[in-house]
């Protein structure tokens, strides 16, 4: 038997009263465990076999579909899950890593990342700034190389910048014939799109943007993932509705 901190990712019912869980662990990584009797009102698997749940797990690993013995929720993120707006950008996160990380890869680093975007989120820090974030910092594992750092062509960080899909990444003023579709972007917004790539999401405080220069990055992310990283995702589709109707 096995222990280690997981958060569920997925949950599928199974039978009767079984539940497969797709859960992200910190000890190895993504793997499949079957929840017996949890999809059981009385069980004790119930709570932590719901989708987003964090909590201490004790499972059988294998090279197919493991076990579940116990599980100890440790946050159950119950303010995060009250409110539709945060809901549907955590539930967006926990797709994407869901899609971007290959079973049994073990990455501490993503793990941190997860748990503490969603900890932000539950404790009220503003869901939209997060997820641009975590976007940023998953680029690497979505395989997609996106230069932030400074201008795709020449390396120098010259303001104004454009965003080139094309050229993955920034274009300085000089350079930006080499791309006559590259996105106009503020100097607020690749200012922070490069601060995101490198930022510590241990240490993270309070961040206050604008919601033009969120719609910026969202934009230019938005538009990189559908170019490089083939994934397609019905959270996506559904935050895209949620952020109409709070845009209204």
């Amino acid at each position: 038997m096995e222990k280690s901190e997981g958060i569920i990712l997925k949950s599928v019912d199974y039978g009767e009263a079984n539940k497969i869980l797709t859960v992200l662990t910190r000890k190895h990584g993504k793997i499949g465990l079957m929840a017996r009797g949890a999809k059981k009102a009385n069980s004790r698997l119930s709570s932590i076999s719901q989708v987003m749940s964090y909590g201490q797990l004790l499972y059988k690993k294998s090279q197919g579909l493991g076990w579940v013995s116990q599980g100890e929720i440790l946050n159950g993120f119950r303010h995060l899950k009250s409110d539709i707006v945060p809901m549907a950008y955590a539930s967006y996160v926990i797709d994407l890593t869901n899609q971007l990380i290959d079973q049994n890869e073990t990455n501490p680093f993503l793990f941190e990342w997860l748990l503490h975007t969603l900890n932000y989120m539950d404790e009220g820090l503003d869901p939209k700034v997060l997820t641009l974030i975590y976007d940023v910092k998953m680029l690497p594992q979505a395989g997609i190389a996106a230069e932030l750092d400074g201008c795709a062509h020449c390396g120098r960080f010259n303001l104004p910048m454009a965003f080139s899909v094309t050229n993955g990444g920034f274009l300085c003023a000089g350079c930006s014939y080499h791309d006559r579709h590259a996105l106009p972007i503020s100097e607020a917004a690749a200012k922070l799109l490069r601060m995101f790539k490198h930022i510590n999401l241990n240490r993270l405080g309070k961040i206050h943007v604008k919601k033009s220069t969120i719609r910026e990055m969202d934009q230019v992310m938005s538009l990189f993932y559908e170019q490089y990283s083939g994934v397609k995702l019905k959270s996506k589709q559904f935050l895209k509705q949620i952020e109409e109707l709070d845009s209204r």
